[in-house]
């Protein structure tokens, strides 16, 4: 079943400014899907249009079947959770936990038991009598997602909630996310600019910019078939290499190069290639790549470098040749990519 239903949402605000434009996404029961795109995508305003911290100017948020629209935060049974954790600092962690349900009359029994179980789960049932300000980023984090689970809702919300951490917790938080997530089976969105946390976390990714959606699907599929040059270059670390080039009598023409292909189309392209499925070598068939910086990262280095005038990386294991200052780039036609180069879109 469908948990959310967003039906070509708009969200338009007074001075004229579109920051969502008809925007039209699914959320299944038990999915996480994920919100991705550059900073002033309107990924946040849809989250917060779905909270109802926002109103929708045209189109409708349906929740659990029924038209959400007109109701209050408080009446749509989600639970939110922020960047900035948005816990009372002069609360203990337990009644941190027990505040919303204590609002809604939620027998005290009851509560009590909600608070320890959430507790228990998020491995903080040593910290209920401290405050906020006893704990680390982490451990507040952890207290701002119990308080979302405690109250049962239908769908999760979360707003970038691990930006404020550093990079070593946010990739545990990031795998305890989607582990409680798991345990749960609640629908979740998830709101970030980051694409690694959109990848490693999603069942479902909606990539967004401008206001508009320019794909929906799967992680492997968004960065295996990207739809447009926008979401190839914002799926995917490095991005991928993208180069103008013509499409002519079955080959593609980069510069003074030609790639034999045996494609049916004609005129102005982009070129597009992941830096981790092309190869170098010293000779063979191939384009003429001109290398500079070798940066090292352990396991696999990336080498930069120029086909004719158009900068280019390639992903290399570490235990392979440094090439020379000339190399030989190989391209299987299987691992090429194609845009029109005047509308972006996927040829």
């Amino acid at each position: 079943m469908t948990t959310l239903r967003i039906k070509n949402a708009v969200k338009r605000y007074p001075n004229g400014a579109l920051a969502v434009e008809g925007v039209s996404v699914d959320v299944e029961d038990g999915e996480l899907c994920v919100f991705v795109g550059p900073s002033g995508c309107g990924k946040s305003t849809l989250l917060r249009m779905v909270a109802g911290l926002e109103d929708v100017t045209e189109g409708e948020v349906e929740l659990a079947g029924r038209v959400v629209n007109d109701l209050e935060p408080a009446d749509r049974n989600i639970a939110m959770v922020f960047q900035n954790y948005a816990l009372y600092p002069h609360m203990s962690v337990r009644k941190n936990l027990a505040y919303g349900l204590k609002n809604r009359g939620t027998p005290k029994a009851e509560i009590e038991a909600k608070v320890q179980e959430a507790a228990e789960l998020l491995q903080i049932a040593d910290y209920l009598d401290r405050r906020p300000g006893q704990l680390s980023g982490g451990q507040r984090q952890r207290v701002a997602m119990g308080r979302a689970i405690v109250r049962d809702p239908a769908i999760f919300l979360f707003d970038e909630p691990l930006s404020n951490l550093d990079a070593k917790l946010r990739n545990q938080m990031r795998l305890e996310i989607k582990k409680l997530q798991r345990r749960l089976g609640v629908a979740a969105i998830y709101v970030t600019h980051d694409q690694v946390e959109a990848m490693t976390l999603a069942d479902k990714i909606v990539v967004l910019n401008a206001g508009k959606i320019e794909q929906i699907g799967t992680p492997a599929e968004v960065y295996g078939n990207p739809a447009t040059t926008f979401v190839a270059s914002f799926i995917g670390a490095p991005p991928m290499n993208l180069i103008p080039a013509e499409a002519e009598n079955g080959a593609i023409r980069l510069g003074d190069q030609t790639l034999n292909l045996g494609l049916d189309h004609r005129g102005p392209v982009t070129f597009g290639l992941r830096p981790e499925r092309a190869h170098i070598g010293a000779s063979g068939e191939g384009l003429r790549m001109e290398t500079g910086v070798v940066e090292e990262l352990g396991a696999i280095r990336l080498v930069h470098g120029r086909v004719g005038p158009h900068e280019i990386t390639v992903t290399q294991n570490a235990d392979q040749p440094i090439p020379g200052a000339e190399a030989v780039l190989r391209v299987e036609a299987s691992d090429i990519h194609l845009f029109d180069a005047e509308t972006g879109r996927r040829v």
